[in-house]
Parts: C-alpha cells; structure tokens; sequence
C-alpha cells in the first residue's frame, strides 16, 4: 500500500518540489524531499523505497547522482524526470539503471502509477505480480465530499474547488475528478454528483415532452434560449443535492483483480466504483485508472 511506501523527490525547482511533494502525501506516500544531489546523498539514509529524481540540476546532475544512488542502494529503485529535449539523456539514465522516466510536463496521476508500479517491481516476491484495486485506485480523502442535505450552490462550489484546487506547475499536473461523493455521517457512500447530473437538473421537463413538429422551428430559435440558462441555474440553487444526485456507485473490494472491476464497470454502465475494505470506504477507482494500468502493461 501507498502509506508504506517512502519517496525521495529530488529537484533543483522549489516550487515543483514542494508542490509535488504536498501532492503526493496526499495521496498516501511518505514524501521525503532534497533540492540538490548531495542533498540526496545524505537522504538516503532515511530508507527511501523509491527516489524520483530530476536529470538536469546544477552542481551534481542527475546522472551523476543516480550513478552513485546504484552504488550505495542498488535495490531502490530511481524514476528520473526528463525536460523537453532530453530524449538521449533518458536513454542514458536507462542504460545506468534507471528503472523509468517522466518527461516534465508530467500528469500526476502517471507519476503515481509509476511509483507504485516501480515499488512492486521491486518487491523480490512481486516481479510480475497483478496488481489489485487498492494497488490503483485513487485514496478517498483526495476526493471532494459532501452532505446529501446541502445546497446545490454549495456543491458546485465544492465542486470547482475540485478542480482550481489542484496543484500545479509548469512541471506537474493534477486533474480534478469531476463529481463528488455524497457521504452520510458514518462515512458511507449515498451517492454522487456529476456534472452531467447537474446538466439534467436543469434541463425544463417540458423539453423532453411530446410537442407538434410546427413548434420546432419556435422551440429552437435564439429567442426560444435566450436566458433560460441563468434562469435554471437560479431556480437550481437552493434545491438539496439528495434530490438531484445519482444513485452511489457500485462497490468493489480492494483486492479485487482489475479485471473484476473492468467488467463491473461495464456492466454497470458507470465510470467509476466505490472501492472497499470491509465496510470502510478507502478509495474510488475510476476509468482512467484503468486505462493508465493498460499503458504500464503494454509499455512494460
């Protein structure tokens, strides 16, 4: 699991290493930062189980660094973060032990997936081992939450902070997930708001309705629009989020196989399930994960 996992993110970049590093506690890890390669040096007596380590820094560079992280801790494994034009320098880093790179711009979710799959490769007894849901999903507390009987408005707000609230740089990015989960107050899963949700909400019922086929022409015209969105959304405000939700996602073990979660979620016909250990909810798993899991395999 990602709490046992301890990560030593090296980079010359004060704002991306601090960035990153908030971002990856949030998701579970024990983040260990350094600005330099002597820096690094001097942490590894912290036992990290993987290092990400930047290839360009003044002073000690990347190479050098990895070279002498072989030397005194062979067994950790190193991810280096590449800039723009450092193709040949990769496949340097490659060629001296480096177990994968990232170029920078890099999504965090495949800075995540990286790290755990690096950390299970490893593992002696984890070499080629298939990985589980709790191994790719994404922890609850990073997702947005909210209470069935608050307002619409607040959970749109809720919502936008879901996305504004990401961190980012011009080296790391962190995507919102674009719904919120519904808890009640034993933390359990009631249901979820999408933006589609929201999209249906104020959609007036008598669009859907049967009407004569001389009205279309009226019905669609730029008049026949013209500020019924601001209506809708006024009138939507003030309504509880319990009466516009969608009904909570299907649930799934943590250690259920991927495969197990890919056919759930077609069969359900949703984009994510609520993923648990027990009856304790621990994460959400979503398409994305999946697909992302797709890439590792093929690319391994």
């Amino acid at each position: 699991m990602d709490t046992t996992t301890r990560v030593l993110l090296v980079d010359d970049e004060p704002q991306f290493r601090e960035t990153t590093g908030k971002i990856l506690r949030r998701r579970g890890f024990d983040t260990i930062l350094a600005g330099d390669g002597e820096e690094a040096l001097a942490r590894l007596a912290e036992h990290p189980d993987v290092v990400v380590l930047d290839i360009k820094m003044p002073g000690m560079d990347g190479l050098a660094v990895l070279g002498e992280i072989r030397r005194r801790a062979p067994g950790v494994p190193v991810i280096m973060l590449t800039g723009h034009g450092s193709g040949k320098a990769a496949e340097t880093a490659l060629e001296q032990g480096a177990a994968d790179f990232l170029a920078k711009p890099c999504d965090v979710d495949l800075l995540v997936l990286k790290i755990r799959e690096v950390r299970e490769t490893a593992r002696p007894s984890g070499r080629g081992a298939e990985r589980r849901v709790e191994d790719v999903m994404v922890p609850v507390g990073v997702y947005t939450t909210i209470r069935a009987d608050e307002s619409v408005a607040e959970a749109v707000l809720r919502l936008k902070k879901s996305f504004l609230g990401r961190e980012a740089t011009d080296s790391i990015m962190e995507t919102g997930h674009r719904s919120v989960l519904i808890l009640d107050e034993d933390q359990q899963v009631t249901g979820i708001l999408t933006i589609q949700d929201l999209l249906q909400a104020i959609m007036p019922a008598y669009l859907g309705a049967p009407k004569p086929s001389t009205a279309d022409s009226i019905q669609y015209s730029p008049m026949f629009w013209s500020g019924m969105f601001r209506r809708a959304i006024e009138a939507l405000a003030g309504q509880r989020i319990e009466e516009i939700m969608s009904p909570a996602p299907p649930t799934i073990r943590h250690d259920a196989n991927l495969m197990e979660a890919a056919y759930v979620l077609l069969q359900s016909g949703v984009r994510r399930l609520v993923v648990l250990r027990g009856k304790e909810v621990v994460g959400v798993i979503r398409e994305q994960d999946l697909f992302f899991e797709m890439e590792r395999i093929l690319g391994g």
